[in-house]
């Protein structure tokens, strides 16, 4: 069983950044795909990017690309999203997810999700 918490959002003008933890509980962290996606009201959730169990390796959806970087501290059981140059339209709640194995470019099938944090951007 594994426990995510999200922490680190928040309120920021466009063109700010913010950085979003997500601390998981268990001790093989390490081998699990960490996703992060977002949901904004009134849209379905939406699959940012993950980084895969193992050797770290980042995927990320053209939307975001260039903007927000996904990294992980193993030691620290942490997941991290760095979001730079944030628009208006990235509003949304923020939610990572892990599922054990090694994969990138994985949108489907996680068996653990976090409780999600608010980011609002303003204009």
């Amino acid at each position: 069983q594994v426990q995510l918490a999200e922490s680190g959002g928040g309120l920021v003008q466009a063109g700010g950044s913010l950085r979003l933890s997500c601390a998981a509980s268990g001790r093989t962290f390490s081998t699990y795909t960490m996703g992060w996606f977002r949901q904004a009201p009134g849209k379905e959730r939406e699959f940012l990017g993950d980084i895969s169990g193992g050797a770290g390796t980042t995927y990320y959806v053209d939307s975001v690309k260039g903007r927000f970087t996904i990294s992980r501290d193993n030691a620290k059981n942490t997941v991290y999203l760095q979001m730079n140059s944030l628009k208006p339209e990235d509003t949304a709640v923020y939610y990572c997810a892990a599922k054990w194995g090694y994969y990138i470019d994985s949108r489907s099938d996680y068996n653990y999700w976090g409780q999600g944090t608010q980011v609002t951007v303003s204009s």
